[in-house]
């Protein structure tokens, strides 16, 4: 069914849409973390090449398919082939079980934006025990911050198995989350096009204003000197490149059916290369921006816990030998402990498990991504600076953009396929279709308001989608050049954009990216099966820390069910179209 107009009213409309939605979450937590554990500086030189061999060829594939069939996911690929109509579900699959969890992270962010208004912030101390003698039990063997996390944000559950009852402050600020969302996209995606100059732009001036503050944090340089220091003999580690890989695919968002949906809505001759390469180097640099970004608060707050470790130690030190005040400093701090160690041996050694190693570089060390980097480290840093409400609700919105950028894209991948078919789009309005689409999405997200609903956005972040995309952009692939023909895509191409794909192109699509994908999926494959039985991290409020636990067997049948679920669409609707046309053949009457 052809689009009956343009969605974006122009090109600059489609390049803000395409910057909302890769854009996001993963630029800001997960690069850096990756930057942090191969090799600093070292770790851009994979991350660039992955990019070229990688990143923009899959990214102007996508580009190219939506906006050349002026269909989503679905009804683009059952053009190219009938075979190929479950490659458009399995995307619709995915993109509906990641707006299933994504969202949550957006209702996280709405919790912490409303707690940031108080003076002094909620995380910033270790709240009172009943009797008010005392501080809280589990927060002392913790910090504030992972207290408020863990304990005042999730009341999580000690394991998997103790699923515990909904949590209402959560489930509404859930409920919120997705009422935001179904407002941006009340008309279908036609009203996503007023939305995304606001998500895509307000994260930069955030960002620029974090950089500036950042910078002038004290110990930031030595977070920055951490992460531009390369470690170049990470590059001979095979995980290096394929976490490059890995993040180049995710952060762009290939296999959604986003993309394409969102091509789909362009004018038939809009540069779509030119646009593919735009976002592809605006993605990167955002990424390495944020990094920078992150990485001076990290410094911050490693700087920040070093200098209040030592403290202690000279605190302790002064009241259990009697020095006098200014006689241990921190850089004396060695020779004393030597010099008392010799003349105090019987004090000294009884007062040694008090005595904690400080280290900037194991603060620097500590390798934080996901939910644990935004919501505890950050919070953490936060909280010690000056003015920290003005900052915490700048991040907070911030992250706001950001998810709500990404499921504005995550939507756009289930509603256009919904709306191109004739069966629903021509019976009920688009603000039905996308009130139902929310409405369910934010009903089954409840699981994950929860007591144990943390353990299960793990499970769905982990496994809902990584071996799927994967699969679907390799069947992609395959399909453009091998069975739609290349040579026929290159004259679709010289139609929209007045030329032929040059050798870097047809080389990538051809050869280079399908072999990757390949590899990638022969890695993650080997991961899981030496992996052995699959663990995860459970919070043990009588330690105040995180421990590891063996996935229980039904949270292993859902493991198995998510991949299942979208991977299975790919093979099983080429076998019920094979059936089907089977079927016609037969019950057309031969001719004597």
């Amino acid at each position: 069914m052809e689009k009956s107009r343009p969605l974006w009213d122009n090109p600059l409309q489609f390049v803000f849409a395409c910057i909302s939605y890769a854009v996001g979450l993963g630029n800001v937590w997960r690069f850096p973390y990756l930057c942090q554990m191969y090799g600093g500086g070292g770790f851009l030189i994979p991350y660039f090449i992955m990019l070229i061999a990688e990143g923009m060829p899959l990214l102007y594939l996508e580009l190219a398919v939506g906006q050349r069939m002026r269909q989503g996911s679905i009804g683009a690929w059952k053009i190219i082939s009938p075979y190929l109509c479950g490659v458009g579900v399995a995307s619709v699959v995915v993109s509906f079980f990641l707006s299933m969890y994504y969202n949550v992270i957006n209702a996280w962010a709405f919790w912490y934006l409303f707690h940031s208004f108080q003076d002094p912030l909620p995380w910033a101390t270790c709240p009172l025990n009943i009797n008010r003698t005392g501080y809280e039990e589990e927060c002392e063997k913790t910090s504030s911050t992972q207290y408020f996390w863990y304990r005042q944000t999730l009341n999580i559950s000690p394991s998997l198995e103790a699923s515990g009852s909904v949590q209402w402050e959560q489930a509404l600020c859930l409920t919120l989350a997705w009422l935001v969302v179904y407002l941006c996209i009340l008309r279908g995606t036609e009203s996503t096009g007023k939305v995304v100059y606001v998500t895509a732009s307000l994260p930069y001036c955030v960002l620029i204003i974090y950089l500036i503050r950042g910078l002038t944090l004290h110990g930031a340089v030595n977070g920055l000197i951490y992460m531009f220091t390369p470690k170049l003999e990470q590059l001979s580690n095979p995980k290096t490149w394929i976490s490059a890989a890995t993040q180049i695919f995710f952060s762009l968002g290939l296999g959604f059916g986003s993309l394409i949906a969102f091509a789909s809505y362009n004018e038939p001759s809009n540069n779509c290369e030119r646009h593919a390469i735009i976002v592809s180097l605006i993605n990167s640099t955002t990424s390495i921006f944020a990094s920078i970004v992150t990485f001076s608060i990290y410094g911050f707050k490693a700087t920040f816990n070093y200098e209040s470790c030592i403290n202690k130690v000279i605190l302790l030190l002064m009241n259990t030998f009697d020095l006098e005040e200014g006689s241990l400093t921190a850089d004396n701090l060695k020779e004393m402990k030597d010099y008392l160690m010799a003349t105090h041996p019987q004090e000294y050694e009884q007062l040694l498990p008090q005595l904690k190693n400080c280290s900037l570089e194991a603060e620097l060390d500590t390798a934080v991504q996901g939910t644990g980097l935004a919501f505890i480290v950050y919070s953490e840093a936060i909280k010690n600076m000056e003015v920290p409400q003005l900052y915490s609700v700048l991040y907070f919105i911030m992250l706001l953009m950001l998810g709500i950028g990404s499921m504005l894209g995550n939507t756009a991948a289930i509603l256009t396929p919904l709306t191109d078919s004739r069966v629903i789009g021509a019976r009920f309005p688009k603000e039905v279709i996308s009130g139902v689409v929310c409405f369910i999405n934010c009903v089954i997200g409840l699981i994950f308001t929860m007591q144990a609903g943390n353990y299960w956005f793990d499970i769905f972040n982990d496994y809902a989608a990584t071996l799927s995309l994967l699969l679907i952009v390799l069947v992609e692939t395959i399909a453009v050049c091998y069975i739609y023909g290349i040579r026929r895509f290159e004259k679709d191409l010289h139609t929209m954009i007045g030329r032929k794909p040059n050798w870097y192109w047809k080389i990538m699509w051809a050869f280079a990216s399908p072999l990757l994908i390949i590899s990638l999926l022969i890695f993650y494959l080997t991961d899981y099966i030496l992996t052995g039985t699959l663990q995860y991290q459970a919070w043990d409020a009588t330690q105040g820390q995180l421990v590891t636990k063996d996935y229980p067997g039904h949270a292993l049948a859902v493991i198995g069910l998510l991949v299942a679920a979208s991977t299975m669409c790919i093979p099983l609707g080429a076998l019920v179209t094979f059936v089907r046309k089977r079927l016609e053949r037969e019950s057309i009457p031969t001719v004597a």
